[in-house]
């Protein structure tokens, strides 16, 4: 199909094309309340003025279906110049369906192959279309699953660190009582200087993950805790926040799907630092509008997973900590796209080389896990 022009500065958006793809996990995995052995990544092409933008969500097949049978006919012919207007035709037109979950993966999919498009279409790094504020994005390494053995677990989080990461985190509570001695273990292997995360999703009850607070901090020096309780339990959560050792921030937000959770989240005075994932959230513009709505309060942003579609954006949030560097995901992307950067010095650089988000589709390699 031909490209509509609008005026001089912009192309309409021709088409999109959609693809899912499951790949096995290299070893059993789990945290405190899940148990997975495969990750389906949810790709997005966008076409437009003789050019391909990229996006792409870890979701289920029904996100695939979802962006085939309706999202594609809501985006298709308006302006790729215009992705704020696409967003909120996408969130106008999935309002039957409810917006979290399954139809705000699929408009962040969307949303994030319609800004990689616009700046291929400017020929420009994706970072300097959102505008820079940083050179780099800090990175911790994540993983550390509670299937692991201690062995997986020490060589895990210390290969993290001997690559220069100064910053890790594990996955605690599927069994409390033995999570303080997992958590030794891994002080063990990172040593003395690196900063320890742990993340129990939501595992356990408020006062276990007081008495556990207590215990990480003073002895083996964390100073993260995700998601103590379950991120639902936003009195909970601030009780934690009220209650955590100093020097221990309480975290969580990566279940968000719109500005409202996040604002909830928020007012409750929940978290120390709230997360978000552009994967989830509503693509690269909800990402943002979540920074925005933490900077008034003062507060710092973290992305949760997805690193290599984080990167651009992290890079242009004023109140950003620091961007999750998560096994999986890390994995994934090697295997699926060129462009994906390697750590340097503890942090991830956007290539201002490439434009867009800088990755390329290597489609005979994915066509294997193709669902």
């Amino acid at each position: 199909m031909a490209s509509t022009k609008f005026g001089d500065n912009g192309v309409a958006i021709e088409r999109l094309e959609v693809s899912a793809y499951t790949v096995p996990t290299d070893s059993p995995e789990s945290d405190g309340t899940y148990v997975w052995d495969k990750t389906t990544i949810v790709i997005v092409e966008a076409y437009g003025g003789g050019k391909c933008g990229l996006g792409y969500s870890y979701a289920d097949t029904a996100t695939a279906n979802l962006i085939k049978t309706m999202l594609a006919r809501v985006v298709e012919g308006r302006d790729a110049m215009n992705v704020s207007g696409s967003w909120a035709a996408m969130v106008e037109s999935i309002r039957n369906l409810g917006r979290p979950g399954i139809a705000s993966m699929a408009i962040s999919a969307v949303d994030s192959a319609l800004w990689d498009l616009k700046a291929r279409l400017l020929d420009l790094p994706l970072v300097s279309l959102l505008g820079a504020v940083r050179d780099a994005a800090p990175i911790y390494g994540s993983g550390g699953f509670t299937s692991y053995s201690r062995e997986q677990l020490q060589g895990q989080l210390g290969a993290w660190v001997a690559a220069g990461i100064p910053r890790v985190k594990m996955k605690i509570g599927r069994q409390p009582d033995a999570d303080p001695l997992r958590v030794a273990q891994a002080r063990e292997a990172i040593g003395p200087d690196t900063e320890l995360f742990v993340d129990a999703n939501g595992a356990y009850s408020r006062k276990e993950a007081l008495a556990l607070a207590e215990i990480f901090a003073s002895q083996y020096g964390v100073t993260w805790f995700e998601e103590p309780v379950s991120s639902d339990d936003l009195e909970g959560l601030h009780l934690l926040r009220d209650r955590a050792p100093a020097g221990m921030d309480i975290a969580a937000g990566e279940y968000g799907y719109d500005l409202w959770y996040f604002r909830r989240m928020l007012e409750a005075n929940a978290v120390d630092v709230l997360q978000a994932d552009a994967t989830r959230c509503g693509g690269i513009t909800g990402f943002l509008n979540a920074a925005i709505l933490c900077e008034a309060r003062s507060l710092e942003l973290s992305s949760h997973c997805g690193p290599a579609l984080h990167i651009h954006a992290c890079c242009a949030v004023q109140n950003f900590r620091h961007m999750e560097y998560f096994h999986d995901h890390v994995r994934i992307e090697h295997l699926f796209f060129d462009g994906v950067p390697e750590p340097v010095d503890g942090a991830l650089h956007p290539d201002l080389t490439r434009p867009g988000m800088g990755l390329e589709f290597k489609r005979s390699d994915a066509e294997k896990y193709a669902v």
